[in-house]
This record gives structure tokens, C-alpha cells and sequence, in this order.
């Protein structure tokens, strides 16, 4: 049954550019290059690139002399890639799986990955695939939402918690992969050196209902019989008049090799 709350779901690309591109986005991903400490003339390898996001990004701090690699196994994602990279020499667009990356051993000396392992099959064999990938002494970046931390604020309560317990069993993969973050960079090999959890606030409930899914989140919920129509209606409802807040939190890892 299609969403009838809401917007409806975006594609993937657009989804990942307007979350980038919000103040929370703008403000973690600054942090985590900044905590990278990008050096010109290192190969930088950028896992699940989406649509190429960060690449320039990426590309301005290691300067000419420098090779920025992005990796991701969705050929439309990679097409868009592309276009935003057409005139960097230096970026280099390849297709792969964060389980098997297309990366020659001991090759890179910074990484990042952002908000790619709650999706992923095996995080902690992915976070291997990268220690393999990277060359010793090499920084490696995380970030990653836990979304058992989704808070809603409605006269609902129950409701808003119901919904933040639909979301994280049933429509993240990981959805609490952000506790445990450093956790899996440690077993995957990597040494932990600082942990950062920063709350992406929303004030605009249309930004919300975009980014966090609200709508579309609540209809499937309903749909399948976990929370009471009129309810989930009247809940969402509710949230598009007047004051709106959500929030929730994303950790942030760097490690070395």
C-alpha cells in the first residue's frame, strides 16, 4: 500500500544531498573532516559515496597531488557521483561493495564512512575490509545515528515512542549501530581515539517529516497493524500544527590504524 502520510519516500540521491545539505548535516560532517586531519597529497577513500556528496569536499583538502576514492554499489548513486566530480582529475569513482572493497591493501591513509553501516549486512566485517584498505598509521572517520534516541515531541507521548519503536525494529537494519560504533572499529582492528555525539535538532516539521520519515514511517507502521490508525493519524496530524521538535543523536568515531 502506497504512504499516505507525508511526503513520500525520495529517492536516494536527493535524500542524502538535502540531508547534507540541512545545518545538522552541514555541522557533524565539518566536524568530521576537521577530526581527519586531511594532509594534501593522501589517497582518501570515501565508502558508500553515495552521490558524491563530500567528494569535493574531500578533494579540495588533499589538493592536486592527492587521489580521493569513492566507492559505492549503486550504479544510479555512481552516475550522480560522477557529474558532481566531471572536472576533479583527482577523484576516482568506483563500484563496490563496502564488503569487498575494490581497494588494493594497505593503500589509503584516511577514510570515511557516514552513515552507511545501518544499512550494511556485516558492519563489523565491512570495518575490516577497511582496516585492510588502509595503510598503517592511517585515520579512519564513523558516524552513524542511533535511533532508539528519536524523540518526537507530542501531547501523544505514547504514540511518538511507539513510532520511535517502529522505526528502529523495523525499518533500520542497525538502528542502534551508533552505541556501538567504537565497539566494532575495535574489533575490526582500528584504535579508538575520540568519540562525539552531536543531536541533529529539527524545528520544520516539513524538513522532519522529509529526513526522519515521519509520515510515510507512520503509514507503514499503521499498515501493518502496529499502531492504531485514527491514532497514528491524529498524531501526525497534530505534529504539523504549531511548535514542532525532534531530535536525535549521532556518534561520531575516529580511529587509527
Amino acid at each position: 500500500m502506497s504512504s499516505t502520510l507525508g511526503v513520500p519516500r525520495p529517492d536516494q540521491a536527493s535524500y542524502m544531498l538535502r540531508a547534507a545539505a540541512d545545518d545538522a548535516g552541514r555541522v557533524y560532517k565539518q566536524q568530521l573532516l576537521d577530526l581527519l586531519d586531511l594532509q594534501a597529497g593522501q589517497t582518501v577513500l570515501d565508502v558508500g559515496c553515495g552521490p558524491g556528496t563530500d567528494l569535493p569536499a574531500l578533494a579540495e583538502r588533499v589538493g592536486d597531488g592527492g587521489t580521493v576514492i569513492g566507492v559505492d554499489r549503486d550504479p544510479d548513486m555512481l552516475a550522480r557521483a560522477r557529474e558532481r566530480t566531471n572536472d576533479l582529475r583527482r577523484v576516482e569513482i568506483r563500484e563496490g561493495d563496502v564488503h569487498t572493497l575494490p581497494v588494493e591493501p594497505g593503500t589509503v591513509d584516511r577514510a570515511k564512512i557516514d552513515r552507511v553501516l545501518m544499512h550494511v549486512a556485516d558492519p563489523v566485517g565491512a570495518l575490516v575490509q577497511l582496516h585492510r584498505a588502509t595503510r598503517p598509521g592511517a585515520r579512519v572517520g564513523l558516524a552513524e545515528p542511533d535511533w532508539d534516541t528519536l524523540i518526537v515531541d507530542a501531547e501523544d507521548l505514547e504514540t511518538s515512542r511507539a513510532f520511535t519503536r517502529y522505526t528502529t525494529a523495523e525499518v533500520v537494519r542497525h538502528a542502534t549501530i551508533g552505541r556501538s560504533l567504537a565497539r566494532f572499529a575495535e574489533q575490526a582492528g582500528f584504535c579508538v581515539e575520540t568519540v562525539l555525539a552531536t543531536t541533529p535538532v529539527f524545528r520544520d516539521f516539513q524538513e522532519a517529516d522529509h529526513t526522519l520519515g515521519l509520515g510515510r514511517n507512520m503509514q507503514q507502521a499503521i499498515n501493518e497493524g502496529r499502531i492504531d490508525r485514527d491514532r497514528g493519524h491524529r498524531w501526525f496530524a497534530d505534529l504539523s500544527q504549531g511548535s514542532f521538535y525532534a531530535s536525535f543523536t549521532l556518534v561520531s568515531v575516529i580511529c587509527s590504524r
